[in-house]
């Protein structure tokens, strides 16, 4: 087994900034070292003036595959995701077919035991009549459970007290929810249809999947919660409204979490008007107001983790308006210089970003031995450089299969150099190493 020897960093973990050498032996952490002789290696990597963190953990991704591999798949978009520093990826149930069965689980775990370059797992997709599933469900082998609380997935859309009632008392996983009342949003429809005689532009997203719609939902889906022991996780906040449900402080003893998106932390509405539907998302960009909400809930505890809804569609499919135009956007080669380009701008500290992308979705999800760096845990690591000058994100930038991004175009200044899975190097400097995939996510349920 080979070993690496990560010298002189910049490390940043738990809550700590200092210059450290990283031992890496296998697949695991052998060793930190702030000081005195250094262990011999195989390899040597000088860091000095570099940042290394943990590899990112992002709770909410949708790689397409199976089904919908025209435009995205575990291939793909791992390697999209190692380009960006992260390490481990928990995928939705939104393919084809939809994983609502133990059976459809199954195999995507196969699907990426070959091919998927990230550590992974995936949800269950919530249903009507499929809570045995969810009750059979391995704590220890699977992130979680997904719900549909809005019209974005109609077959998995799951919103009725009682049957809501009964998911959260029978999972032993986190729910994790996607939260908006499709009858408001139905009824802005058909109003906007008829103020616009005809599709409303795209101007129109925010008002239709408005902030009563949002709120709705999310406070729905906390009183019901209230009173059962599942664990909440309520994705993709989008007003300041909603973020006053939430509790603010450490995320240790919370029932309900908050996820915040680098789509809604970096764009507000006024950016429909030169990047139209290609920043359309659902729950939708809404104003500046919420958007700076958001941002300051980043350090005052009420938004517990920064995953990215990475969810490529093709060109053609994001052509038309409102109505017709799909929504989602790839978003992972770039969320975490997204993230360390807010901290430039002051929105949060270094060690904000590392607890919100690595530490919080390990603790939150109870991954095993992943999102620290800490001797014994697995060896998932990304190596950044801090550009003065700045680059400008393009096609070079970005592997996805779908092959566009609304953030190109966009100037940072951190950029991803290399990054480890499980002690290999799968990514530097551009380059990809193909031949050793991620592992299954364990957790200590």
């Amino acid at each position: 087994m080979s070993r690496t020897l990560i010298k002189d960093a910049t490390v940043v973990n738990e809550g700590q900034v200092l210059k450290a050498s990283v031992l890496i032996d296998g697949d695991v952490i052998a060793g930190i070292f702030t000081q005195g002789n250094l262990p011999e290696a195989d390899q040597v990597i000088d860091a000095n003036g570099r940042w290394l963190l943990p590899g990112v953990i992002d709770d909410h991704v949708h790689f397409r595959d199976p089904g919908l591999t025209h435009k995205a798949d575990l291939t793909t978009e791992s390697r999209a995701a190692v380009a960006g520093g992260v390490t481990t990826v928990f995928d939705m149930p939104n393919c084809i077919p939809q994983t609502t069965t133990l059976e459809t689980l199954n195999d995507k775990f196969n699907r990426a035991a070959e091919c998927c370059l990230v550590n992974h797992s995936f949800y269950l997709g919530a249903t009507h009549d499929n809570i045995e599933a969810v009750e059979q469900l391995d704590p220890a082998g699977v992130c979680g459970v997904k719900l549909f609380m809005g019209s974005s997935t109609g077959g998995m859309l799951l919103d009725d007290k009682q049957s809501l009632k009964r998911l959260f008392n029978a999972a032993k996983v986190p729910v994790a929810v996607h939260c908006e009342e499709t009858s408001i949003i139905n009824d802005n429809m058909e109003r906007y249809m008829q103020e616009c005689g005809g599709e409303p532009p795209i101007q129109y997203h925010p008002l239709i999947r408005s902030e009563e719609a949002c709120y709705v939902s999310t406070a729905k889906a906390l009183e019901v919660a209230s009173g059962t022991n599942v664990k909440l996780h309520i994705l993709h906040i989008t007003t300041a409204r909603e973020l006053a449900l939430f509790g603010k402080g450490p995320l240790e003893g919370k029932q309900f979490t908050a996820e915040a998106c680098p789509a809604h932390l970096w764009f507000t509405d006024q950016d429909y008007e030169t990047k139209g539907t290609y920043i359309k998302c659902n729950p939708a960009i809404k104003t500046a107001a919420d958007r700076e909400a958001l941002r300051r809930a980043l350090t005052d505890g009420t938004v517990d983790v920064v995953g990215t809804d990475h969810a490529p569609h093709l060109y053609l499919e994001k052509q038309g308006g409102c109505k017709t135009a799909a929504s989602g956007m790839p978003v992972l080669p770039y969320s975490l210089p997204i993230m360390l380009e807010l901290q430039d701008q002051g929105v949060l500290s270094l060690t904000d970003v590392v607890r919100l992308m690595c530490h919080n979705p390990a603790q939150l999800f109870s991954v095993k031995e992943r999102g620290y760096i800490r001797q014994g845990y697995k060896a998932d690591l990304t190596l950044l450089s801090h550009l003065p000058q700045g680059w400008t994100a393009g096609p070079e930038s970005n592997p996805t299969k779908c092959a566009w991004s609304p953030f190109e175009g966009e100037l940072f200044h951190w950029k991803v150099d290399s990054t480890w899975v499980n002690g290999h190097m799968v990514y530097n400097e551009g380059k990809f190493d193909n031949t050793v995939y991620g592992q299954k996510v364990l957790f200590d349920r």
